[in-house]
Formats: structure tokens, sequence, C-alpha cells
């Protein structure tokens, strides 16, 4: 247990190293290009984590970071790389839109049955790459990112030519019983912030996932899969079987990310809402280390940067804020590897 405890502490450690150093290199950046980056970090600080509303939109923009961060963390655990959680959330939050304006029934039902259709979506689409490894051996990487591309295309078909609103390009809105409450109506502290009640879903989430990965027998045996799948197969592990189920969980988590969007913010599906959050789910896991709690404080820094490139836009370059989450990226990355060799 103490050398487990070790591990995870070398690899907090370097997380922290690499986003510190991600920070010192753009203040260097800034430096070249002629601004304080002390006035920036200062304004940046201000602006996210002393401002309640700042505060606020870090909760907004983090809920769908969370569902992409553990959709692509459940898949490395399994020793499976999930690139496809953009599509996956995009599949899902058009079925949470059809379910929403849809179906009829009272809300405590009607919720429920939306965040089922997000899941179920997203669980389908990621089912696809995951059937062609194990039938074909075409590795989840490129079938991921192809089914992207698909997803983008398919549901901007469908909203454009059969969904869509008159002069819009989003979808009917979704029943008054099939929305999320918004966070303001629970505190004054997150007036006026889109924040809402996706938050805890995504919370809850969380703690399934870590429930299921560290309690369950079938944990055990992902995370079996995910360190030698021929000692798996040995142990007599069904490893086909369980990475196409590894799949199916981390597409529905996936397919959840978008429900912050359709069921609690905006109430309808637009055509390009995502904004990349599928693809930043990549990086909230791999700061987080695959574990729940580390995609949460992962999801919360990139989001806090996200709102962070609005703030200081008066100072420099919103792209800054771009610059800084690659930075973060390639730095965890490179951390990651140097971690593993101290943590033997």
């Amino acid at each position: 247990m103490s050398g487990q405890w070790r591990k995870l502490g070398v690899q907090a450690g370097a997380s922290v190293a690499a986003v510190a150093a991600a920070f010192a290199i753009g203040a260097v950046l800034m430096l070249l290009i002629g601004v304080n980056p002390g006035l920036v970090y200062a304004r940046l600080f201000e602006g996210v984590v002393l401002n309640p509303y700042g505060v606020a939109q870090i909760f907004f923009k983090s809920t769908p970071l969370i569902f992409t961060g553990l959709a692509v963390a459940l898949g490395f655990q399994a020793g499976l790389f999930n690139i496809g959680a953009e599509g996956q959330m995009l599949v899902g939050a058009f079925c949470a839109a059809l379910a929403g304006f849809g179906l009829s029934m009272p809300a405590f039902l009607h919720v429920p049955v939306c965040l089922a259709a997000a899941f179920l979506g997203g669980m389908i689409w990621a089912a696809i790459p995951g059937a062609l490894k194990i039938k074909t051996g075409a590795h989840e990487v490129i079938t991921t990112i192809m089914m992207n591309f698909i997803a983008m295309a398919l549901t901007s078909y469908f909203v454009v030519s059969r969904f869509h609103e008159p002069e819009t390009v989003h979808t009917a809105a979704v029943a008054v019983t099939a929305r999320l409450p918004r966070l303001e109506a629970f505190s004054s502290f997150f007036h006026g912030s889109p924040a809402n009640a996706t938050f805890f879903v995504a919370l809850l989430a969380c703690g399934v996932v870590s429930w299921l990965l560290w309690k369950m027998p079938l944990g055990y045996e992902l995370r079996a899969l995910g360190l030698s799948p021929a000692a798996a197969e040995t142990a007599g592990i069904p490893v086909d079987r369980r990475a196409l189920l590894a799949f199916a969980i981390s597409g529905g988590l996936a397919g959840l990310a978008g429900t912050s969007f359709v069921l609690g913010y905006k109430h309808y599906f637009e055509d390009g809402f995502s904004a990349g959050a599928g693809f930043l789910g990549i990086a909230v896991a791999l700061l987080g280390q695959n574990s729940p709690l580390g995609v949460v404080i992962a999801a919360f820094l990139f989001g806090g940067l996200s709102h962070g490139s609005l703030v200081i836009n008066a100072l420099v370059p919103k792209e800054i804020i771009e610059v800084l989450q690659a930075l973060v990226i390639i730095l965890v990355v490179v951390a990651n590897q140097v971690s593993k060799r101290w943590a033997r």
C-alpha cells in the first residue's frame, strides 16, 4: 500500500510541476511580446478565482470536461485509447434533445430518460470502434477519430435538414419537464451564470466510476486488462467482452457531457456547441492521472483557463490561453514518463 501511495504522490507531484512549468514558459512568451506576465496572471487570478461570477463559470465550463475526462480515463484504465469523446458527446447530446422535445412525461421521469438517452447514444457510438477493434484488429485511435467526424457530419445534417427551428442551426427546445435547474436557483452566488445541476450529475458519475474501478470485480478486470491483456486472459478474464464493455461505458460517460448544454443551459441541441470539450477531455484525463478525483481537479483547471481567456483578452490575445493549455498537455505527457521511472 505504501508503494501505491508513493506512486500516486510522485504522479501528482509531476502533474503539478508540469502545470507550473507551463505557466513559467507562458510568462517567457509574454515577455517576448512585451507584456508583463505578472499583470496578466494577476488579472487572470482576480477574474477567475476571486470573482464570484468567474468561479461560477468554472463550474459551468468544467462540467462537460469532467464527463469527457472520465470517459477517456476509464478507457486508459482498461488500456484503451478512446479519442472519440467529442463525437460521443455530440451523439449523446442529440439523443438527449430528441428525448427532451419528442417525449411528454412528468419531470421526475423526463430528466432521467433524457440522461439515459444521452448515455445510450454515446455508448452505442463508442461500441462501434470497440467492435471493430475486437473483430478486425482496427486500432481504436484511428477509428474513434474518424467516428468524431462522422458524428459531427450526421448531427449537423439531421439538425439542418430535419429538426431545426426556422432560420436557426438548433433543434426545438426541450420540454420544461426535461430541464435541469441552474445553480442560481439554489444560491445567489451563481447569479447570472449558466452553471446548472448537471454538475452534480458529473460528480455522481465520478463517484460511480471510482466505485466501479476500485470496489467492483468488474473494475479489477478492467484494470487488469489495462496492465496486461495477456495476463488478464490467462487469469480467465474475457478480454474481448471486457474491452467492448469498457468502450461502451466510456462512450456513455462522454455522451452525458452535452447534457449540461442541452438540458441545463440552452435547452436545445445546437450545431457546433461542443467547443472541443471532447478533445480537451484527453488532457483532463492525462493531468488527472486517470483518477476520478484527479479528473475533477484537472477539469476545474482547464475550465478556469477557458474562462480566463475572456478575462485577460484586454491585455494579451486570448489565444495565449490556448498556448498555455497546449503547454500543459505536452509537459504532462513528459512528466508522466519521468514519474514512471521515479516511482519504480
